[in-house]
């Protein structure tokens, strides 16, 4: 019986988002406390219940997504992310272009959040496509490609952020594995497979050319490229180096309070207010400005990962979790695939990759502490899966269709296909990482 009130409250969650059109918000608090009163939680219990699995998720978790936001904010608007995007096309030239705008994508898509990487770039590739007349599809996928794979993979983007709190993992191990995997998967999804797209026709407005700033008005490349990537160097060297020095002396102490994303993102923002504000003429004021509106941009992405923790509590306190890791132990399915599935489930159903991640999250996580199965994997098998087949409940869906001029028909054949192999070369990664580690 319980198990039937789970699915009737993830049914009711899918129908509240998709065909109710509510805030997923709203609709994660309203799914909590009907299905914890049908659970049994006592009236007395369910809010304190509630408040708990927000503050619990939302803890850590608040620090790193608000600092991660504030980054990219500033390598946006500084035009740290145009030079960067102009060394990348010196680096590759005309003849590979693809491969100078997928690694541009991932460069720019591991500080930047999806929808401000999908607008600040989009104006780019269609500048390219006008500059070199080529098909604005077969240039376009392998960067945004790279933005979805960055987006679903690698913290410190909200959703694997999240994950790597509710499973306990590493951050620094999940972003090294992570890495591992992005990278092929982007290389299959991007560049390989747009080259069966070249017939799709499309004819993005010339208004979205972007209006590129003046050469010396931009930060150096240098500059741009360090402060941009300073959290996932920092990230990895605070991960790699515990393992080189002995002992359990003061340095160790130290790496470890150094390692900590919270105080790695801290120290990055710190490091960027200087090198892509200060140093590039902006006042204290202008980017304390920029800081702000970073943290308005992605309040309401707070608030949906809050509530989805609440909806986990709602499962933990009822001891409903429980049932379902028995039921799902009995499934001849590896842990790893079934946490994939789930996720890929709740995204066809609903769209959004960061409610289908975090809500298999509350479902597969009494399993992954049963079965023993390595926490940082996990977080990139439910992230891969929260990716999987876009369509037309995602707002990406859109945007990609409607920025590109595309039908229906064409935008499911390229940026459909495109997240599905995304999603299956990401959940191929996970499973052969899992001989090794």
């Amino acid at each position: 019986m319980h198990l039937l009130i789970v699915l009737f409250g993830i049914l009711l969650l899918v129908f509240l988002i998709s065909w109710g059109k509510v805030n997923a918000f709203l609709a994660f608090l309203v799914v909590s406390l009907v299905t914890g009163l049908l659970l049994g939680i006592p009236f007395s219990a369910i809010t304190r219940c509630v408040y708990k699995g927000i503050g619990d998720t939302l803890g850590q978790l608040a620090i790193i997504i608000v600092l991660g936001a504030m980054l990219g904010k500033l390598v946006a608007e500084s035009g740290a992310a145009q030079r960067i995007a102009t060394v990348m096309m010196n680096i590759f030239g005309e003849k590979y272009i693809q491969w100078a705008l997928m690694a541009t994508g991932f460069i720019i898509g591991i500080p930047l959040f999806y929808n401000v990487g999908f607008v600040l770039m989009v104006p780019l590739i269609f500048s390219v496509v006008y500059k070199y007349k080529l098909p604005a599809v077969y240039i376009g996928l392998p960067m945004l490609a790279s933005l979805s794979v960055t987006h679903g993979f690698l913290p410190p983007h909200p959703a694997p952020a999240a994950l790597v709190g509710q499973f306990h993992a590493s951050m620094g191990k999940t972003l090294l594995y992570g890495l591992a995997i992005a990278i092929p998967a982007v290389i299959i999804a991007g560049p390989l497979y747009s080259r069966t797209l070249k017939g799709i026709k499309s004819a993005p407005l010339e208004g979205l050319v972007a209006p590129n700033r003046p050469e010396e008005l931009l930060p150096g490349a240098a500059n741009s490229l360090l402060t941009s990537l300073l959290p996932v160097i920092l990230l990895m060297l605070t991960t790699l180096l515990p393992l080189i020095l002995p002992g359990e002396g003061i340095g160790k102490s130290i790496l470890e309070f150094l390692g900590d994303p919270s105080i790695i993102l801290l120290l990055a923002i710190g490091v960027a207010t200087y090198t892509l504000g200060i140093r590039t003429g902006m006042n204290i004021k202008r980017v304390m400005h920029i800081y702000e509106d970073a943290v308005k941009d992605i309040a309401m992405i707070l608030l949906i990962i809050g509530a989805s923790g609440a909806l986990k509590e709602v499962f933990l306190d009822s001891g409903v979790s429980k049932e379902i890791a028995v039921v799902l132990q009995q499934w001849p399915v590896h842990p790893l695939v079934l946490g994939w599935l789930i996720a890929a489930i709740i995204r066809v159903c609903l769209g959004s990759a960061t409610v289908a991640g975090l809500t298999a999250a509350g479902i597969i996580l009494p399993l992954m502490k049963s079965s023993h199965v390595d926490p940082n994997l996990m977080v990139l098998s439910v992230g891969a899966g929260s990716l999987m087949f876009s369509h037309v409940n995602d707002g990406g869906f859109w945007l990609f269709k409607e920025y590109f001029n595309l039908s229906i028909k064409d935008t499911l054949r390229s940026w459909s296909v495109m997240e599905t192999i995304v999603a299956l070369a990401g959940l191929g990664g996970v499973l052969l990482l899992n001989f090794f580690v």
